[in-house]
């Protein structure tokens, strides 16, 4: 497109000049030149064609005068427009004062043209640099809503009303929380029935950070919940889940995941850990007891894997504790980590407390502990207490 410049004289040789000189650039295209005889001329003329971005402006003129008119352009708040003064060496304090109130630039009269040419180029540069800019920041704009709507989603996802099984909130207390360290997060948690007697509890991190780790989050997810509603044993499903997910896996993601099924009747627990922390048993007297490790490999990263599970007891008032690794390795302001020994100093001081309680109580001591250090990682917790 024509670079739109309006040439602001109320010397008419100046028109004459300024087609004679640029009449090649004319003739191409690149240059589409407009005249004004004054300041208030020139407005009516930008109004007309708001694509105009190049102001070549005498200071001397009639009716309205050169920094007059400066003023008014400084008004339309367009980042892009350049205004080039025009004037005799004479009336340099006048240019100054141009200059100071945003000319871009300045040219003296007689006009050496070659230089002036140059001056144009030099603003059409800038211009250019003003358009990819803002064409930039409607992108960022466009990805930020795009990023609120991927984040509302994946919330739309996770299980966000509590209880979730009121019909035996008499026996089992659950509560969970995710905090996204970015618009999007990579954790995720679920938990739904299995049968009459069994609920499945689930917390994962995919690898990684932003809308590939909320992509390869939700697959898992979903893989994870399938399975998990077919299958009774948690090595069955993660065995079965992860070599679906390793069909999915793009640029080696992974994700680590803790599964649980729970007999609500009995509170015994088979569980599969496949890379994830090693979630945490807080007993009825106060004694924190970590889930040993399995040695099963995380999700994602190779299709014939085989999963194996280990079986616990949860005796009343005692809950299982499922945490991903933004709560131990959040850091303060020193880069210390908040650390398995925090959390189970904290834990060990929460018999008493429900499922919201201690997931509270233990963001408040991260809170505190990190002092308004930037938060890197999502930090998610799932609590399932026995009553």
């Amino acid at each position: 497109m024509a670079i739109k410049i309006l040439s602001v004289d109320n010397e008419t040789s100046i028109e004459l000049l300024m087609k004679q000189y640029f009449r090649r650039k004319i003739r191409a295209g690149e240059y589409e030149f407009f005249f004004a005889r004054n300041g208030l001329e020139a407005l009516t003329v930008m109004a007309d064609n708001p694509d105009i971005e190049i102001v070549l402006c005498d200071i001397n003129m009639p009716v309205m005068d050169g920094l007059t008119f400066l003023a008014k352009v400084n008004e339309m708040r367009n980042p892009a427009i350049r205004v080039i003064m025009v004037s005799a060496y004479g009336e340099m304090k006048n240019i100054r004062e141009a200059m100071n109130k945003g000319a871009f630039d300045f040219a003296t009269k007689p006009i050496d043209m070659d230089d002036l040419s140059r001056t144009i180029e030099k603003a059409i540069e800038q211009i250019h640099y003003v358009h990819e800019s803002q064409e930039e920041h409607t992108e960022l704009v466009s990805l930020k809503e795009d990023l609120t709507s991927a984040s509302e989603i994946q919330q739309y996802f996770l299980p966000r009303v509590f209880p979730p099984f009121p019909e035996i909130s008499d026996r089992l207390d659950i509560y969970a929380s995710m905090e996204a360290a970015k618009d999007v997060g990579g954790d995720f948690y679920d938990f739904f029935r299995v049968d009459d007697d069994h609920i499945a509890l689930v917390i994962a991190d995919v690898c990684g950070k932003g809308i590939p780790a909320a992509l390869f989050m939700a697959a898992s997810q979903m893989i994870i919940h399938s399975k998990g509603t077919q299958r009774t044993s948690a090595a069955e499903c993660l065995t079965e889940a992860n070599s679906l997910l390793a069909t999915y896996s793009v640029d080696d993601m992974f994700v680590t995941v803790f599964y649980a099924i729970y007999n609500t009747s009995t509170g015994r627990l088979t569980y599969c850990n496949a890379g994830h922390n090693p979630p945490r048993v807080l007993r009825a007297d106060g004694t924190v007891e970590p889930i040993p490790k399995q040695g099963n490999l995380f999700m994602g990263a190779l299709a014939g894997a085989v999963y194996k599970e280990a079986t616990l007891q949860l005796d009343c008032g005692d809950a299982l504790v499922m945490y991903t690794d933004g709560v131990t390795e959040a850091k303060n302001l020193e880069h210390e980590e908040f650390g398995t020994e925090r959390l189970d100093a904290m834990l060990s001081r929460l018999p008493g407390k429900n499922s919201q309680q201690v997931i509270e109580e233990v963001k408040a001591g991260i809170n505190s502990f990190v002092a308004g250090a930037e938060q890197h990682d999502d930090i998610t917790m799932v609590v399932l207490k026995r009553k």
